[in-house]
């Protein structure tokens, strides 16, 4: 983005890297999931970096040979839609393989945990990396990327249940299991309303700049806060794993969410605002953990990649949505009308779901 912005000094541009990586995210997910219930997992998950490491190299080239330009970045944007396309699916369905089903809630509140590290640890990276030339931060990515292949194919093979015979219809197969299991169908669709209706990130520079009254450091601390939240949350999960009553934590991690978003509408105090944020990231990870935990153990491992290719599609889906729902509303009601509302609206669905979904609310245990 940063590249694309030198070059060309457009905003249209910069939003093209966006889109053209969220299209092809969405439009081969699904298709991403039948393939990782094919054929061997770490050989999906080893492609798909592969096509990174690809894009990475061709920026890094051009970098280095002064011929990248704005085609090839909106090119290497497709490609990288493409693999994150073909990684996400594969990645979910084969952590419940590689673990006793027991330690899978610890295993992926570790898995959220390192996740939440890179995402605030790699564009903090690559920005004081880019200050020497973009060809170092690619170069860098493509060592890493080389790196995460050997990772991947270190893992021991893992068994691969197969269903029937790959069709059309059963491309489409996930979607209908979900249907049929209230459980994850409730725990899917809540993540999906709580984005949708209290994200707030989209917003974040206008609180800064004109609510809060800070400048570019103060809009990076607020975009890290809910990590922050978020990675000791998961820390303490990983040692003291949820083992009880987790429907009612579920919903209760995710009404916190909504009232921590309303906390941060009101909020003109700098410190109390990162806190607020900080707390709605602690909850959101609470309802990650829960989600995925109970997608893949009620998921039998033959249909675990294109539930998992599902469920990916409606968190990528929801964030995106949750970004422009809090930009038109905030356009109609100001920014700080539009978050209220969305904590508000969150706090309605979190009432409904306990009506609508009974079973998600009385689940005692994980597995």
């Amino acid at each position: 983005g940063w590249q694309m912005y030198d070059l060309t000094g457009s905003a249209w541009d910069l939003g093209l890297v966006g889109l053209l990586q969220f299209i092809p995210t969405v439009a081969f997910t699904i298709p991403s999931g039948q393939l990782a219930d094919r054929v061997d997992r770490r050989r999906v998950i080893s492609a798909a970096v592969a096509v990174m490491l690809v894009a990475a190299a061709l920026l890094a080239w051009g970098s280095v040979g002064h011929w990248v330009g704005r085609d090839l970045i909106l090119g290497v944007s497709v490609l990288l839609g493409l693999a994150r396309a073909l990684l996400t699916p594969a990645q979910q369905a084969i952590v419940p393989a590689l673990v006793p089903s027991g330690q899978l809630p610890r295993a992926m509140a570790l898995s959220s945990a390192v996740m939440k590290v890179a995402v605030v640890a790699g564009p903090a990276l690559g920005g004081f990396i880019y200050a020497l030339g973009p060809q170092w931060a690619y170069g860098l990515c493509v060592a890493l990327l080389v790196a995460s292949i050997v990772c991947v194919l270190s893992i021991h093979r893992v068994p691969l249940t197969r269903g029937k015979a790959a069709t059309f219809a059963s491309m489409f197969a996930g979607f209908g299991f979900i249907f049929r299991k209230p459980v994850v169908l409730g725990a899917i669709s809540l993540d999906l309303f709580a984005v949708v209706l209290g994200g707030a990130t989209a917003l974040l520079p206008i609180y800064a700049r004109d609510i809060l009254q800070t400048g570019p450091w103060g809009l990076g601390l607020l975009r890290a806060a809910p990590a922050v939240g978020a990675l000791v949350l998961a820390a303490w999960i990983a040692r003291r794993p949820l083992e009880r009553r987790v429907g009612r934590t579920l919903f209760a991690s995710v009404a916190i969410y909504g009232a921590a978003i309303l906390v941060f509408a009101f909020s003109r105090d700098f410190f109390l605002s990162m806190v607020a944020l900080a707390v709605s990231g602690a909850a959101d990870m609470v309802s990650v953990v829960v989600r995925q935990t109970l997608v893949q153990i009620e998921t039998p491992d033959e249909m675990r990649g294109r539930v998992s290719a599902v469920n990916a599609t409606f968190i990528s889906t929801s964030n995106q949505l949750g970004e422009f729902r809090a930009g038109a509303t905030a356009a109609w009601l100001g920014p700080i009308g539009s978050v209220i509302l969305g904590g508000v609206g969150t706090l309605v669905v979190v009432g409904l779901w306990i009506r609508l979904f009974p079973s998600l609310a009385k689940r005692d245990r994980l597995v």
